[in-house]
């Protein structure tokens, strides 16, 4: 699995419209995933999966540069129900089609069903003329960060929790990565960010930025719980080796916020059956590692928070040679999620 520093092909999304998680008919979240596109699309090609009931919606909303494609998925989490592109030495490219359960299944997954999600993966392949692998285990992609170099980041409290492999030890998992990724070594975080729902995807919490170096989500406010968890992914990377042998460079950025749902944002999501919490007061896991490496540039989430400017210095420093665009992103997290969470590199 090449690092998302590394060149890509193109960049997949889906199109958002579940009414019991985007609120006031997804038309918000469609504005703010179209303006990710555009930015991204100026970098790369993107395709974006769109349902055939969305399809004129999204062509008011795209320009005609942006490449649609008719696709059913059960929610716009490109991230974690498409592929994960893998790479030979020769350059031919395959996709892994990992197991989904709507981050959970029936304990304490967000939806129910989840079977147009499990198809994506297989949609996107088809539509790219990609062979690929079926995993007999259950991952999202956002639950996993290469450095393309032989090394995977992920969290114990997603990977290792019982409502994705219950059978499935924890060398077991190592191997299977191994296995279907081309990577060497493991690096084991503990929690996630805090209050994120997917149960503590690495993509919100740390990131690589080229082999040896990563970010992560920081907070100087001893009193919040992220406190802790980051304080414990820090020393666990303070004590790490990559595949290569090489201690990690380790850059810290600091989250925004706390964030937290409005009454007018929950008021306006549809309360249908099984679905997600957004209730008002809420507490979103904001995160400006939730970014997407373009092939020259970075998108990143934006909240209109004090802490926008100082992140965005940050990100420009750690990325000189690529063009730095911020995109107001709170609409997103709302959904429970980011950037990097709904886009997809294809090397």
């Amino acid at each position: 699995m090449p690092g998302e520093f590394e060149k890509h092909t193109r960049c997949w999304m889906l199109w958002p419209e579940r009414k019991d998680n985007w609120r006031c008919d997804a038309k918000p979240a469609q504005k703010a995933f179209a303006l990710v596109a555009k930015a991204i699309s100026q970098f790369e090609p993107v395709s974006i999966g769109v349902s055939t009931r969305q399809f004129e919606a999204a062509v008011r909303h795209l320009p005609s540069t942006i490449t649609l494609v008719e696709m059913e998925s059960d929610d716009a989490w490109m991230r974690d129900v498409g592929p994960t592109f893998v790479k030979n030495q020769g350059g031919d490219v395959r996709g892994v089609d990992w197991g989904f359960n709507a981050w959970g299944g029936l304990n304490g997954g967000l939806y129910f069903s989840w079977d147009k999600d499990e198809k994506v993966a297989g949609a996107v392949m088809e539509n790219q003329k990609i062979k690929g692998y079926k995993a007999p285990f259950i991952l999202e992609g956002g639950s996993i960060h290469t450095d393309g170099d032989g090394t995977l980041i992920t969290t114990e409290q997603c990977l290792l929790n019982p409502n994705r492999n219950p059978s499935l030890s924890k060398a077991r998992i190592e191997t299977l990565l191994k296995e279907y990724l081309g990577v060497e070594t493991i690096l084991w975080l503990g929690q996630g960010v805090y209050m994120d729902e997917t149960d503590g995807h690495v993509d919100n919490l740390c990131c690589f930025i080229k082999p040896g170096e990563v970010l992560l989500t920081w907070t100087d406010d001893r009193s919040d719980p992220q406190y802790e968890i980051s304080c414990d992914a820090l020393e666990r990377l303070s004590n790490a080796r990559d595949a290569k042998g090489r201690k990690l460079f380790i850059h810290k950025i600091h989250q925004p916020g706390p964030l937290y749902i409005s009454a007018e944002e929950s008021r306006g999501i549809e309360q249908i059956g099984q679905t997600m919490q957004r209730e008002p007061g809420a507490r979103m896991a904001g995160s400006y590692v939730n970014f997407y490496i373009a092939n020259a540039g970075i998108v990143m989430p934006l909240f209109d928070d004090p802490r926008d400017t100082e992140a965005i210095t940050i990100v420009k420093a750690l990325f000189p040679k690529r063009k730095v665009i911020g995109v107001p992103a709170r609409e997103i997290l709302l959904g429970g999620g980011d950037i990097h969470c709904i886009t997809q590199q294809q090397p």
